[in-house]
């Protein structure tokens, strides 16, 4: 099979939100506790705001076969949002395949700068691929805190 980059498709929601409520709970649980991975993943998580939110940005998906293995989400300013690789794919290079299509339509936006907030998880990868830590944070997901990056890259 070869994993190819695509734009999202709305028929790529579902699959979307399962790898994302999957990987929270199957990967990110090594770094965080059951209480803040459920505040993080709910269960009932809401199909139509996903829709509309993946929809408003430029969203890359990672595809091989049927499989939906990684999407990264790029907003005009640079930041980037949401950016998760399925928990089978885990380095596998799905995540820099995905960061290369978000880094060359930053450049075609004349973006000079890409910015995001990683998990503990997910701060190796960005480091690898270029980020810098600027500052650790706190933040609330549902009433629990999490800790997480800010991390930025100059294109």
């Amino acid at each position: 099979m070869i994993m190819k980059i695509r734009t999202y498709e709305i028929g790529d929601t579902q699959k979307i939100i399962k790898l994302f409520y999957d990987t929270v709970r199957e990967v990110n649980i090594r770094d965080y506790t059951k209480a803040q991975v459920d505040a993080w993943a709910p269960a009932d998580i809401d199909i139509e705001s996903w829709t509309k939110s993946l929809s408003s940005k430029f969203t890359f998906v990672a595809e091989e076969g049927d499989t939906i293995a990684g999407f990264g989400e790029l907003e005009a300013n640079g930041h980037i949002d949401r950016f998760y690789c399925h928990k089978d794919f885990q380095r596998q290079g799905v995540g820099k395949l995905i960061l290369t299509q978000i880094e060359s339509k930053a450049q075609d936006l004349g973006l000079k700068k890409l910015f995001a907030e990683a998990s503990i998880t997910a701060k190796a990868f960005f480091e690898t691929q270029g980020f810098m830590a600027i500052k650790k944070q706190e933040v609330e997901r549902r009433g629990k805190k999490l800790i997480n990056f800010v991390m930025e890259k100059y294109l």
